[in-house]
């Protein structure tokens, strides 16, 4: 008995010493900095080979690999890292990880020990805590007194040290300052150091649900970016009465991240551009310089350089004129035309642009020009779409000294396969807005557009009294306006430092094009037709009309004082959705029900292809939108609703109706794209029939 208990004391005393040889076996391990600094370069790096982790921990000439091969076996023989031996990669342990982290925790320590922080900047260095640099920054980010500076500082210097945290960092006390700022009764100052930026939930919350990302990492960092400089619009640049304005739902701005960086849409003649060369000076030098066009190849590769450039220089559209006029000496390769064109419109898809709702560019076609090389372009683009799941490239078909019928068939065609066609008679974009000033097709033009006013909410908040929200309207405007003129300062400063070459050469810094604001009436007929009690008949309508007129006529006095072009539009954005989701939860979904067709207010006119056919020019839907599209000098939105069930003679038959009877219309067929393989066909059902997939995007 008493044998056993000596031999199990002798064998527990055994564990304890062979343990405690272990630990301390591992300290010296820790006791040098080289073999800390692998542990940290295989931490962050993941796996590495020897000759890879050998230059990373700085062991770079042939002196030094003994001495690296020391310190690797030395962690090797501790478990502190491991060898893959089939890939021939080393790695940390989870021991190694944890004597990582233990280290770190000592070297803080120590740190709070010794009376001395250290602070982990934004600009990824690690510096002693100084308080001056506190100073500094309320006075020169903030404006404040120095006296005041000092006092801020040394409330929180103290409160740092009262915390004693161990992790101290450049947003950590830029927080502490902030609350002491509020505490005190400085919200001014505290708005000016407002730090911009995601929550660390919101960065996770993206990165677990990268399959909602269309672009890839691309997609992910420009949807970072908008969040930051959404968030500083709307602090920081707006008015203050403006940015409470769109964020109760009053006005709409689309794009915030965009607002002050881009326009939205450009109205351009590409056969300039391309005739003359492209000059980027100093700009995206990593893109190939092209001389002027000499043959077919060479135009093909121009056109999708500039092309591709200027999408990156609007957030919405580009419309490009003029394309028929640069290939009509080589009329005679019609063949060649359509297959080097289908190559063009396949790499501007292909290339970075903006968000989800990518911008579009556009390619203004004029019917009544050279028959064979529009026939071309229009095969190179039904090429195009054929093969593109979601379109990124569209058509502007310009109808005005031409019939549609002499190309119906292929307009027919690219319809159905879900293509971009704008009919018009004119200048007008994608949403059916009308260029600026400029009507030349050759001056440059842009439009700022992306704000809309909720005209339904005026009604709510006018007792329904039609002179009450006229004057409400013409109230809500004259600040949206000034804010829009603030922007285009603001979109014209940073062009003429280089952010947007393209457009800076071609618009001499924007004095030489022109540039109009357009304010988008949203839900307008819910507001007229509706809720301000009013039938749509004569009676009804004239006072539509009022309401239009009001617009245009504070658009014109507001824009003549500030010395700005300002139109009045109805068209298609994102605000409609957002506005009557607002007013349901403000004045109760069944308040604003009866006056809503479908899960939105209104954004221009829908026609039904369906029933075009029995329609003239005294048809309700017809004279209505011909009526307003008189009266918007920034454009009317027609949309021609294709239902599924309509073939291609339907489509072919609608289309020409459709141009006898109105001015500019959008024909929108729904294509359903199956989301998992991208396979797109008009007949997709409830599965896709490639990859069986129940998930579509229609």
């Amino acid at each position: 008995m008493e044998l056993s208990e000596d031999f199990g004391e002798q064998k527990r005393g055994g564990i304890l010493q062979s343990a405690s040889k272990r630990v301390r076996m591992i300290f010296s391990v820790m006791a040098s900095p080289n073999r800390i600094d692998i542990l940290r370069i295989l931490n962050s790096k993941g796996p590495l080979t020897y000759s890879e982790l050998k230059s990373l921990a700085g062991f770079k000439s042939k002196k030094e690999s003994g001495k690296f091969a020391y310190h690797l076996r030395k962690l090797l023989r501790q478990s502190l890292v491991a060898l893959n031996k089939s890939e021939r990669r080393y790695t940390i342990t989870n021991l190694g990880k944890l004597v990582l982290s233990l280290a770190r925790q000592i070297e803080e320590r120590s740190i709070i020990e010794s009376g001395k922080m250290y602070v982990r900047t934004s600009h990824e260095s690690i510096e002693e805590f100084n308080s001056h640099k506190i100073i500094q920054s309320l006075v020169r980010e903030g404006s404040l007194p120095l006296e005041l500076a000092q006092k801020i500082t040394e409330e929180v210097e103290n409160r740092i040290y009262k915390f004693q945290t161990s992790y101290l960092t450049s947003s950590l006390i830029r927080e502490m300052v902030n609350s002491v700022l509020l505490e005190q009764g400085h919200e001014d100052y505290r708005h000016r150091l407002a730090r911009f930026g995601l929550p660390a939930y919101d960065i996770h919350e993206m990165l677990t649900n990268v399959d909602s990302i269309h672009n890839g990492v691309e997609g992910l960092l420009f949807k970072t970016g908008q969040t930051v400089f959404g968030e500083y619009l709307v602090l920081n640049t707006l008015p203050k009465d403006v940015a409470d304005s769109h964020l109760s739902g009053d006005i709409h701005i689309t794009n915030t991240g965009l607002w002050s960086l881009l326009p939205d849409t450009v109205f351009v003649n590409i056969k300039e551009l391309v005739e003359d060369g492209m000059d980027l000076r100093g700009k995206f030098l990593g893109v190939t310089r092209t001389p002027p066009p000499n043959s077919l190849d060479s135009l093909a590769t121009s056109l999708s350089l500039i092309a591709s450039l200027l999408v990156k220089e609007a957030s919405q559209e580009v419309i490009m004129d003029g394309l028929v006029g640069l290939l009509q000496k080589y009329s005679k390769n019609i063949s060649e035309i359509e297959e080097k064109l289908t190559n063009s419109f396949a790499r501007i898809s292909a290339l970075s642009k903006y968000g989800k709702d990518e911008t579009l560019a556009s390619f203004r076609v004029s019917l009544a020009t050279e028959p064979k090389i529009v026939g071309a372009i229009l095969a190179a683009y039904k090429n195009y779409v054929k093969a593109t799941p979601l379109p990124t490239v569209g058509l502007i078909v310009d109808y005005e000294k031409a019939k549609i019928s002499d190309f119906s068939d292929i307009l027919s065609e690219i319809i159905s396969l879900g293509g971009h066609v704008m009919f018009s008679k004119g200048l007008v974009s994608n949403k059916g807005l009308s260029k600026g000033e400029g009507k030349s097709t050759s001056a440059t033009s842009i439009n700022l557009q992306s704000l809309s006013i909720n005209m339904p909410r005026l009604a709510f908040e006018s007792n329904k009294d039609e002179t009450y929200f006229r004057a409400r309207l013409a109230l809500l405007m004259k600040p949206a306006l000034a804010a829009m003129s603030i922007r285009k300062k603001e979109i014209s400063d940073h062009t003429r430092r280089g952010l947007n070459p393209i457009l800076a050469n071609n618009t001499q810094y924007m004095q030489k094009g022109s540039v109009t604001l357009v304010v988008n009436l949203i839900g307008l007929k819910e507001a007229v037709y509706g809720i301000l009690g009013y039938e749509n008949n004569k009676a009804g309508q004239e006072i539509l009309a009022k309401v239009v007129a009001t617009a245009i006529e504070v658009a014109a006095k507001k824009g003549k004082e500030m010395g700005d072009n300002v139109t009045i539009s109805i068209t298609e954005n994102d605000a409609a959705s957002r506005f009557s989701s607002l007013d349901g939860e403000k004045y109760g979904k069944m308040s604003i029900h009866p006056h809503v067709e479908g899960e939105s207010y209104s954004e221009g006119v829908i026609i039904d292809a369906s029933e075009i056919d029995g329609m003239t020019p005294k048809s309700e839907k017809i004279a209505e939108s011909n009526h307003l599209s008189k009266m918007l000098n920034g454009g009317l939105l027609v949309q021609l609703k294709i239902p599924d069930t309509m073939d291609h003679s339907g489509i072919k038959k609608a289309i020409e109706k459709s141009g006898e009877l109105l001015g500019s219309f959008r024909p929108v067929k729904k294509v359903p794209i199956c989301s998992n393989c991208g396979l797109k066909e008009e007949k997709i059902s409830e599965k896709c029939p490639v990859c069986k997939s129940p998930y579509m995007i229609v």
